[in-house]
């Protein structure tokens, strides 16, 4: 069985996950050339006013620098804001409490390259959501792979290829049901039911994969 192929991202979001979960092994692209603007340095998550975008700043990259290459920036007080998001979007949620203290030292610990960062906040939630996977990171940049290619699922504006089905959210009522969401999201509201809503991820159907 073919295993995915994903980027590095931060926070993955939730589809992300569903790939991770039907497989035990899941390769994460890291010398892929790094594109602003994409799930590889942020994630979204549910506000009371819709979804809100979190962003970790990195230093100016070069033309066509490779993933692998690319370093944190620490200007401004990022790590702070985005703890404090958290809390104030999710300190309602059932399960922020349980699982917030295992991601504290992703905002007090101090990462010099985003890959880096990256790929031990996926470890950790993986750990979390209890699903069994695990990451391998590529040692080459092949644009034809034997793998699953799942690369392109790094820009937000692309259709995942599975989605969970509806999950209560903190402001459901104010937003309706929002997708593309980070991982955290489904986390803090569903808890251990978390692997269970992954493992039973919907493929996305033809009609859906149509543009509008």
């Amino acid at each position: 069985m073919n295993k995915p192929l994903l980027c590095s991202a931060y926070m993955p979001p939730i589809h992300f996950f569903t790939a991770m979960a039907s497989s035990g092994e899941v390769f994460i692209e890291q010398y892929d050339s790094y594109c602003k603007q994409t799930w590889r340095n942020r994630c979204l998550i549910a506000s009371e006013s819709g979804p809100l975008a979190l962003t970790v700043p990195v230093v100016k990259p070069l033309p066509g620098q490779v993933m692998k290459d690319i370093r944190i920036s620490d200007h401004g007080e990022w790590r702070r804001n985005h703890r404090n998001a958290l809390e104030s979007c999710y300190m309602n949620s059932p399960f922020y409490l349980y699982y917030m203290d295992d991601l504290l030292p992703f905002y007090e610990k101090r990462w010099e390259f985003l890959i880096d960062y990256n790929t031990e906040i996926t470890q950790k939630l993986i750990e979390l959501t209890g699903i069994r996977t695990r990451l391998i990171l590529t040692d080459r940049y092949d644009k034809v792979t034997p793998h699953t290619d799942l690369r392109a699922m790094a820009e937000p504006s692309a259709i995942p290829s599975s989605r969970v089905k509806p999950y209560w959210q903190v402001f459901q009522s104010k937003n309706g049901f929002l997708e593309g969401l980070s991982i955290l999201d489904l986390l803090f509201n569903m808890g251990p039911e978390t692997r269970l809503l992954l493992k039973s991820a919907v493929p996305v159907s033809a009609e859906d994969r149509q543009e509008p």
